[in-house]
């Protein structure tokens, strides 16, 4: 697991104070919970809702998922990328939750959709990373988000499947994570791509001049320094170098090795 980040510890700190906070004052609770028909008179609640929980287990879990997942996603996306995945993908649950959600209006809370957005971030950049699920069963990452899609588009259709889980929230988290994320490496790899093209404009598309200045800052990179999980990932990336050149690499795994190289 990678080492404890500042907005992980923060949201953590959050979710815990005001589980506790929302339960000695009711009045907090009805203020900051997202409830259909009060929607467009209390706004901030499809993101407030996010701090609120109906349980001690159901804290539990959401924090389990934000402890494991978090740190690893916030070291590679950095600290403004994690916010923004996080909390889109809560107004994201929240939005799917609106729309979609049919029958007696109840009220939502908890992080679920925002770590469940977490969790497809996790699967998205580390897809074989195995999950142990119940501390027994591995489970690949890409296949547990898999499941959670599909759980999650079963239950909401079929309400009798499941409790009174908001289950169009959590897809809605997956959904609108996974929109942020592709935007999110979209840009990053375009901006690369500007930055070189400025550097050496009759360059080929990957940017010759570019990709060599960016493969010795790499190749600078203090392996040993680096925790276990993102040191097994900066070696298969600089193997990956070596073998096939900088342009094998997508522009996530670009931004990832500049992010170990600034640290």
């Amino acid at each position: 697991m990678a080492p404890m980040t500042t907005w992980v510890k923060r949201l953590l700190i959050a979710n815990i104070v005001m589980y506790f906070v929302s339960g000695a004052v009711p009045t907090v609770y009805g203020l900051l919970v997202l409830y259909q028909p009060q929607v467009l008179v209390r706004p901030w609640s499809m993101v407030t809702y996010m701090f609120l929980h109906g349980g001690m287990g159901h804290l539990i879990f959401n924090m389990i998922g934000l402890y494991f997942f978090g740190p690893r996603l916030e070291s590679r996306l950095g600290e403004k990328g994690f916010l923004w995945l996080y909390f889109l993908s809560g107004i994201g649950g929240a939005l799917f939750y609106l729309t979609f959600s049919g029958g007696t209006p109840v009220p939502v809370v908890g992080a679920s959709a925002g770590v469940y957005g977490i969790l497809l971030g996790f699967a998205m950049y580390w897809p074989r990373e195995k999950i142990y699920l119940w501390m027994i069963l591995p489970v690949e990452a890409w296949l547990l988000a898999a499941i959670l899609v599909v759980a999650s588009l079963y239950s909401g259709i079929n309400p009798s499947a499941g409790s009174n889980t908001a289950h169009f929230a959590h897809l809605g988290g997956l959904v609108f994570a996974f929109a942020f994320l592709k935007w999110w490496d979209w840009n990053k790899g375009a901006a690369q791509r500007a930055f070189q093209s400025k550097l050496n404009p009759n360059a080929t598309p990957t940017g010759v001049v570019g990709a060599r200045t960016a493969m010795a800052r790499w190749k600078g990179i203090s392996v040993e320094s680096l925790h276990e999980l993102n040191r097994g990932e900066v070696v298969r990336l600089l193997t990956k170098v070596e073998g096939e050149g900088a342009a094998s690499l997508s522009a996530s795994e670009r931004q990832f090795l500049d992010r170990m190289s600034s640290g």
